[in-house]
Parts: structure tokens; sequence; C-alpha cells
């Protein structure tokens, strides 16, 4: 299998498994993120999604093989088809979505994390924004995110040269959260993403939601969302539960409903 999913704890892990070419994408792992994504939107027992990779790469982006073979599929096919499908569903997705940046994230790997709405990287990790070393232009949304994350004239210059950033750097520039001791990785992805399966997923959900939408809403628009989104969250069993429990004194049990 090229994707490989674990659950533990309300915590899906999502593993990229194709170690021996750095996790490259292909159209069968390609699918089968997807497909992985799906169920876990669908699955209530998941209330926090990781993403990361096996072995020493989180990704190194498009398999060229796959995309050079004259007999196989257009770079049309495999962007359209491939990549953005997965950026759409990381981003709507309705719980948090975290990626776990175990080593290098090149191209397409790159922004698939920069996509997820939490990255941790570990120290030894890096990024690259690969596209420009072959002529093509950055996908995977890159030329949206990248941009907002760190300022267009940054941007600019990492997609242009392909410089490779390390993942301290990434932290400095406000292109990830955190950077985690490799050593102490695995337990802090654990304990964080635990810790986030334990709050209102609803209420995580509906401020993702609002998020998004701030990124093109007039100041109006957004009040008046905020406005909507905050009924709607006033509405869940979370709510009354944290509710009751601040009044009870005592530390609310949220089931994310």
């Amino acid at each position: 299998m090229e994707i490989v999913r674990s659950d533990a704890n309300g915590v899906c892990t999502i593993t990229l498994n194709r170690p021996s070419v750095y996790n490259s994408f292909n159209q069968t792992m390609a699918f089968q993120l997807q497909a992985t994504l799906d169920a876990c939107s669908k699955d209530d027992s998941v209330r926090v999604i990781v993403i990361t990779g096996e072995g020493k790469a989180f990704s190194a982006g498009q398999d060229l093989g796959e995309a050079t073979d004259n007999e196989g599929l257009t770079l049309t096919s495999i962007v359209r088809d491939h990549y953005n499908p997965i950026i759409l569903k990381i981003r709507e997705i309705e719980k948090p979505v975290i990626a776990a940046v175990n080593g290098v994230a090149a191209g397409a790997g790159a922004n698939i994390a920069l996509a997820c709405d939490i990255t941790f990287a570990k120290k030894s990790a890096s990024f690259i924004q690969a596209f420009s070393k072959i002529g093509l232009i950055p996908d995977s949304g890159g030329t949206f995110f990248l941009p907002r994350l760190i300022g267009m004239q940054k941007a600019l210059a990492l997609m242009m040269t392909g410089d490779k950033v390390s993942a301290e750097e990434a932290e400095k520039l406000n292109m990830i959260y955190k950077v985690i001791d490799d050593d102490d990785f695995s337990s802090e992805i654990t304990r964080f993403s635990e810790q986030l399966a334990m709050m209102p997923t609803r209420g995580l959900g509906l401020t993702k939601k609002a998020v998004n939408l701030g990124l093109f809403n007039s100041l109006e628009d957004q009040l008046e969302l905020e406005e909507k989104l905050q009924t709607q969250a006033g509405e869940t069993d979370d709510f009354a539960e944290g509710v009751n429990a601040f009044l009870q004194k005592r530390t609310p049990q949220f089931k994310g409903k």
C-alpha cells in the first residue's frame, strides 16, 4: 500500500509509504490519499488527521518517471486529478489536519505540507520549491499558500531559485508552525494531535472554515460569517459541555459533536 492508515485516540495518522523513492507521488498514492482523506472526513471517530512520511523523506513530490512517460499521464491530468483534489480535501475537511514533516519535503510534497492547518517539522527536515529546476511552476496550491505565509517577495525568490529552506529557517519565516528536535518528534506529534482530538471538534472545524473564507471576504462579510458560524457552534453539544464544565469548575469532556 502506498498509503498506510493508523488510528488511535481520535487521531488518524496517514503515512505516505513509498520510502524507496522518497515518497514521491504516483497515481496510485495520490488516489489512495484522496480516498483516505474522504474516509477520515466521514468518520466521526476521527477528530484529528496527521499526514507524515515513511523513512527519510516526507515527500519528494511527483514521481518524474510517471510524469515523463510518453505513453503515460499528462502534466494537466496529474495536476488536475491528483494534486488539486488533495489540496481541496485538506482545506475543506472540518477537522484539524496536521503535517508532520519528518524529512525533505520538495515540490508538491512541500506544498501539500504547507496546505495543512498546522505544520511541524523535524529539525533535520527541509523544504524545496523544486519546480524551477525542471522548468515548471509551483502547483499543489504553492502559489496560493506560500505568499500568504511568508510574503510575496520571499515566496517568489524561493520559487524562482528552488533554494533549500531548513526547518529552522522555515519556522523563522512563518512558513511552518514549529520545529521539533528529531528525537522528540514522534512523541510531540502524538501529544499535540491527541490534545486537539480532545477538544470541541465542531468548533475547531468551524474555526478552520472561517479562516478559509476570511482569505477572500471583506470585513463586513467576515463579521457576518462569524455571526453565522458562532450560532452553529453555540448549538453543539460541546458548547453546552464547555459551559457546564466552566460553571462546575471541572475539566470538560468534549465529544466532538
